[in-house]
């Protein structure tokens, strides 16, 4: 409903910030991350924002970049995630350590955040891993980036699939010769 809001700030803590665009000011909660990169008060700044309705209330939560509110939107769309929590977990690392950790299966960072257990950090694991797995493929590219995504299929981890491609000498280039030779070593 409200894609972004420009303006200048009024106010901010590590939890929100106030924004007048136009004589009205915006409360929006943020993450540390984004506090800390904002600009000084007084000066103008945009934020991407996102428009969480409950019955009894309306809160806006923003971000510096498109890329962060695509995550923080991924985060919400889990059952028990709800948008402080999601700000919780934004807070505690950058979207790339944190996309990064949940490719690898990787709950360390996650148990890190307050309300956060273990069998909550798997869930949003195992529900986010396959949204963003093309783009951990995208870092290898092309031909090993199909055979990651070819022994994910199959059901290895991306860390067991890229060990065993880390191990196939490099004369074999093919996608399907990568992928029998990895299997072969997945096998032992």
């Amino acid at each position: 409903m409200i894609g972004f809001i420009e303006g200048k700030i009024e106010y901010s803590v590590d939890k929100y910030v106030i924004i007048d665009v136009g004589g009205i000011g915006y409360k929006i909660y943020i993450s540390t991350s984004v506090f800390k990169n904002l600009p000084e008060i007084g000066n103008k700044v945009k934020l991407f924002t996102h428009l969480h309705v409950r019955e009894d209330i309306l809160d806006l939560y923003g971000f510096l970049d498109k890329n962060e509110l695509d995550f923080f939107e991924m985060l919400i769309s889990i059952s028990g995630i709800g948008p402080k929590g999601a700000m919780n977990i934004l807070s505690v690392a950058s979207i790339a350590t944190l996309k990064k950790a949940i490719g690898n299966e990787d709950s360390t960072i996650l148990t890190k955040v307050s309300g956060i257990g273990q069998k909550t950090a798997e869930k949003i694991i195992l529900e986010l891993k396959s949204k963003i797995s093309g783009e951990f493929f995208d870092e290898k590219g092309g031909v090993d980036g199909e055979a990651i995504d070819a022994l994910m299929s199959l059901g290895y981890r991306l860390q067991e699939a890229r060990e065993a491609l880390k191990k196939i000498p490099h004369e074999v280039t093919e996608v399907g010769a990568k992928i029998k030779y990895a299997l072969k070593l997945l096998s032992k």
